[in-house]
């Protein structure tokens, strides 16, 4: 005899074979998704830390000219008269200033894309197995 519940006849019975190709199928199907997660969220993460270090190499790059600049500044001071070497100071320390705060902006940057773990994928995989662990034992 068939069972009736409010919303009409029950669905078939399906076998314990289709049932565990079912749970087969979906467990495949969410383990691929979460892999695809997890490599966005590394690709992310990798560009941050990318961009970063190119900011903090051209930080360095520009702090070799302000000190070329601080270098050029003394040799002017010892040989010419003062106005020279003012100007070279000048110069080296706006350099300088500027490849702090391209360094600065590079170590922000790289923070942003480290560690580098695919933490959402992780937390999707947490509650994933949460949710499986509350229907067997349902079951």
């Amino acid at each position: 005899m068939k069972q009736m519940d409010a919303a009409g006849p029950a669905a078939p019975e399906r076998s314990t074979g289709d049932l565990v190709k079912l749970v087969t199928e979906q467990v495949s199907t969410l383990v691929r998704d979460e892999l695809k997660l997890a490599q966005l969220e590394m690709t992310q993460k990798a560009k941050k830390a990318g961009s970063g270090a190119g900011m903090m190499g051209g930080g360095g790059l520009i702090a070799l000219y302000g000190v070329a600049c601080l270098i050029a500044c003394a040799i002017i001071a010892i040989s010419h008269v003062l106005e020279a070497w003012l100007s070279a100071l000048i110069v080296g320390a706006f350099l300088l200033i500027v490849a702090a705060v391209a360094a600065l902006m590079g170590r922000k940057r790289m923070r942003q894309g480290t560690p580098p773990v695919p933490h959402e994928a992780m937390e999707s995989v947490k509650i994933d197995v949460a949710t499986l662990r509350q229907r067997v034992h349902r079951s």
